[in-house]
């Protein structure tokens, strides 16, 4: 009885350093990653509730930045996800009027970057929408279809949600 409680404490004991190491492992991979992206995108703002936000849904899977580039750095809305990828719309500040619908095209195409193309989609078909703003904040909403000149594949992004700062510095 002694000998199998000390042998299953030994296997518990084993089982239970392995999965806090694999939990480490993933701690300091996310960090890695973390660290890679604000590297690549320097100057951008994590994203926060209540704060700068973008997320839709790519290829029908949820898609979240983590950080956003602020718009006058960039002249675009633009939100960058953990792993790369990233999503980038039109921006002019005299379009953030309660109500204004964008629709995308040649000249003010929303762009998505994905699945480690060097290139981005364009997004010539689709909407963008300001559903609310007041001093400091606008929020809008948006859908396009992604085409590349590379390939026949193409990219939708539904259920587009973003929320950036518009306060005057």
């Amino acid at each position: 009885m002694k000998q199998t409680f000390f042998i299953l404490s030994i296997v518990l004991s084993i089982i239970l350093l392995s999965c806090n190491s694999a939990q480490n492992d993933a701690v300091k991979q996310q960090q890695q990653a973390l660290t890679a992206m604000k590297e690549n995108t320097p100057g951008s703002i994590p994203t926060k509730d209540g704060g700068w936000t973008m997320k839709a849904k790519k290829k029908g899977e949820d898609w979240i930045a983590v950080s956003m580039m602020p718009t006058e750095a960039s002249g675009r809305i633009t939100g960058y996800s953990a792993d790369g990828d990233w999503i980038s719309l039109y921006y002019d500040k005299r379009y953030m009027v309660l109500g204004k619908k964008i629709t995308f095209g040649e000249i003010n195409a929303a762009d998505i970057s994905t699945d480690g193309h060097a290139s981005s989609f364009a997004g010539k078909k689709g909407e963008m929408e300001i559903t609310s703003i007041d001093d400091n904040w606008a929020e809008g909403k948006f859908y396009f279809t992604g085409t590349t000149s590379e390939s026949d594949k193409t990219i939708e992004v539904t259920d587009g949600f973003f929320r950036i700062s518009i306060a005057r510095k």
